[in-house]
């Protein structure tokens, strides 16, 4: 392996299609604001670098970075890069990761809007991120212990996984496809519309208006609080530990409660027949 270490970068592609190298102690930054510096490169380890310059990765396969920065002034900083894993790192440029696959992500910590798009067979190994559209129309995500928090988090995702994470999101899971939510915390508004397949197991839920139009939505032993109109027209299965805000016009399935603040079954466009079941009581209604 080629060692690159203790140098300053500036210029115009400054280590453009390297092969077999380690840089390692060095600076992307100057007057020359050049950019691409790592591009077309293969078998590349970056560790304890500082980046301000921009497109910095492109192109690139077998790549790790460690204990690195990316100021806000690096971004789109890896793009069509295969093979990559990114451990202890700070990434504050805009578009910090798209069109990228194989990506192992432990302990980042991030400011960066349009995080993660188009992307596949990503995994999130705890960290810290702030976004809008986090891993829009990417596919194949496994996250544990992360904490989000920004907009319109996963749109358009699908096979995704999350364990133990806090999001603090608004439209989370619009349209996604095949998604599975356990131990986690989800706060926002509008959570879940148009998806099919979403599963959420002893999570806490918080917000306006979750789950509606949805298909094939399943929820386990969750509690949703301040959440008011939910379900509506969705075909859901819902297990849900203590009350209800509100539940409006479900389409079809069952959702058992401890109670519900108010069952809205009127002014509905389609035909809804949903299984209503308070605990408390023990007696259901059917939405018809």
């Amino acid at each position: 392996m080629i060692i690159i270490e203790n140098k300053s970068f500036d210029e115009e592609r400054a280590l453009y299609n390297t092969q077999n190298a380690i840089v390692q102690n060095c600076r992307f930054e100057g007057e020359a604001d050049g950019e691409s510096f790592l591009k077309e490169s293969r078998n590349i380890e970056v560790k304890n670098c500082f980046m301000d310059l921009r497109y910095p990765m492109w192109h690139i396969e077998n790549l790790k970075i460690e204990n690195c920065e990316m100021t806000e002034r690096c971004r789109a900083a890896l793009w069509y890069d295969t093979n990559v894993t990114i451990v202890n790192t700070i990434m504050n440029g805009i578009k910090a990761l798209r069109e990228c696959s194989d990506i192992t992500l432990d302990n980042i910590n991030g400011n960066s809007p349009e995080f993660g798009w188009r992307c596949k067979n990503i995994q999130v190994k705890g960290g810290k991120l702030s976004s809008e559209y986090l891993f829009f129309e990417s596919e194949n995500i496994h996250i544990e212990n992360l904490e989000f928090s920004g907009k319109y988090s996963f749109q358009y995702t699908k096979d995704v996984t999350i364990y133990r994470s806090n999001f603090k999101t608004k439209d989370a899971f619009w349209h996604a496809r095949n998604v599975m939510v356990r131990n986690s915390v989800l706060e926002g508004e509008y959570i879940g519309w148009y998806s099919d397949g979403l599963t959420l197991v002893n999570c806490l839920i918080k917000g306006t208006q979750p789950f509606c139009y949805c298909k094939n939505l399943k929820l386990v032993n969750c509690t949703l609080v301040d959440c008011d109109l939910a379900f509506e027209y969705s075909d859901v299965d819902a297990t849900i530990m203590g009350d209800i805000v509100s539940i409006k016009n479900p389409k079809s399935g069952r959702i058992v409660a401890d109670g519900y603040g108010q069952i809205i079954l009127s002014g509905s466009k389609y035909e809804c027949k949903a299984e209503i079941i308070e605990r408390r009581i023990s007696e259901g209604c059917c939405c018809n």
